[in-house]
């Protein structure tokens, strides 16, 4: 199957492999959590801080509720990890949502 994952580098130049880096990634997260339908991912530069200014923004869609994350650090690849990372907690309480209400 397919994983429906969108990457989008905003005013930055496209990294094959950060998106590489970012597709093994959430390939993890769509493995573990058949409710995921579309993953939208924003990779961003902010200009006005020098230490961390790599943003990582990802927003999940899935059978019920949105869920989003962001994070900012010194390298792309950490903010990637740091944002899956609470996605991935904020998957495990939908998931445990759903078990209940069904």
């Amino acid at each position: 199957m397919q994983n429906n994952v969108l990457i989008e580098f905003v005013k930055i130049p496209v990294s094959d492999a950060l998106s590489k880096y970012i597709n093994k990634k959430l390939n993890v997260l769509f493995n573990k959590y058949a409710m995921l339908i579309k993953v939208q991912v924003y990779i961003k530069k902010e200009m006005k801080s020098i230490a961390h200014n790599c943003i990582c923004e990802i927003e999940l869609s899935l059978r019920g509720p949105r869920l989003f994350a962001s994070a900012k650090e010194h390298k792309y690849e950490l903010a990637v990890k740091k944002t899956i990372s609470e996605l991935e907690h904020q998957l495990k309480k939908a998931k445990q949502k759903m078990l209940v209400t069904h």
